[in-house]
């Protein structure tokens, strides 16, 4: 990761304070110890959080522009900036952070600076997708593919937007400076402000012929298939990025980053609940009563538990560790099963003698001829 504070969060050195705080979010939802899998995860978050501390706090900005990465940071280990002199340093005759460019700029619309800026790289745009995948998939990880149509740097003009040999021209709307002036007079005297030339774009120079390929954007649109790895444990609606994957960027630039949105398919037999797992096990009436060892479907595959005697319908037994993976942890969740008795809803007469006995001993006053198999059904 690049020391340069704008680096880290990818925004521009005219980036607003909103700008920032939006770049930082995203920037400290990709680093966070807790979310993602780079190896460097906590190095780069307190990266990106000082970055945001410095260029939204004004006075530690200015003096950050003014010094550059390597002397702000010494400055700041010799004693931090207190907002006098001591920030000005050697060979700053004003002592409190302004140099002639900030004056320059202030009386003449930054024309210097906002040039400069228009030809430094700039990282391209994030794009987004979504994946499905089931929860097995979710439980084990996986690799899964994903096709995309990205833009991409146009192969025949480089990005140039024409041809190599296309003859050119200097602009005359800014005679190749690539920059206009408009001057205006106002109750402070006259203010003169600098843009960039739109005939040219900032180039300073006109083109006879456009790349045929791109139209002359620079760019194309291609079908991209790309391999995802999907993290064991992940959540249904958690977001995976891909680095470099995203739009091309500007003046040689980084590109930008692909975000995958991922849902999770219903699963027939189990339901999540975080890391937990819940699901409904069907047991017969003499299992309940006695108690039995039965064969329980884990996303891990089978496993024996024991049921004990004299179970009811719907308790909850917690099977420990046999739930979802912890994301980027060790351990698993637990894997909660619910009992639910069942009544054979056809009997054969030596079944049907049994269960006639049986409420014979139990003193049960139910009339066998008037509904007694329903009547049990509806008490157990």
């Amino acid at each position: 990761m690049s020391e340069d504070f704008y680096d880290i969060l990818g925004v521009s050195r005219d980036a607003s304070e909103e700008e920032i705080q939006e770049a930082y979010r995203k920037k400290a939802r990709e680093y966070h110890p807790d979310v993602s899998d780079d190896p460097d995860a906590e190095e780069k978050f307190k990266q990106v959080k000082k970055a945001k501390e410095v260029l939204t706090d004004e006075e530690k900005r200015r003096a950050y522009d003014q010094m550059g990465h390597e002397r702000f940071e010494q400055a700041e280990k010799r004693g931090g900036f207190d907002g006098g002199g001591g920030r000005g340093g050697r060979g700053d005759p004003f002592g409190g952070g302004f140099n002639m460019e900030d004056i320059f700029d202030q009386f003449f619309g930054g024309g210097r600076r906002r040039r400069r800026d228009s030809n430094r790289p700039r990282q391209g745009q994030d794009l987004k997708t979504t994946l499905e995948i089931d929860l097995e998939e979710a439980y084990e990880g996986a690799e899964k593919q994903v096709t995309i149509r990205r833009p991409e740097t146009c192969p025949d003009c480089s990005g140039n937007g024409h041809p190599p040999d296309a003859d050119s021209q200097t602009c005359p709307e800014c005679n190749g400076r690539g920059q206009v002036t408009q001057v205006q007079q106002t109750p402070m005297g006259r203010v003169q402000q600098t843009t960039t030339c739109r005939r040219c774009g900032g180039e300073g120079t006109l083109y006879e012929e456009t790349c045929s390929t791109c139209g002359g954007d620079g760019v194309v649109r291609n079908e991209a298939t790309l391999t995802v790895e999907i993290p064991a444990g992940i959540q249904d609606g958690q977001t995976l990025r891909m680095e470099r994957e995203g739009a091309p960027g500007e003046n040689g630039g980084p590109n930008g980053d692909l975000l995958i949105d991922v849902s999770i398919r219903d699963h027939p037999e189990f339901e999540r609940d975080g890391d937990d797992l819940n699901r409904r096990e069907p047991i017969s009436f003499p299992q309940a009563v006695f108690g039995d060892t039965i064969e329980v479907p884990t996303l891990d595959g089978d496993i024996e538990f024991e049921i004990p005697s004299g179970t009811q319908s719907g308790e909850t037994f917690r099977l420990e560790g046999k739930g979802m993976p912890h994301l980027r942890r060790r351990g698993h969740g637990d894997l909660y099963v619910t009992v639910q008795v069942y009544t054979p809803e056809e009997l054969n007469s030596e079944q049907r003698e049994a269960l006639e006995a049986f409420a014979e001993a139990s003193d049960e006053e139910i009339s066998v001829d008037e509904g007694f198999f329903e009547k049990l059904k509806n008490s157990i």
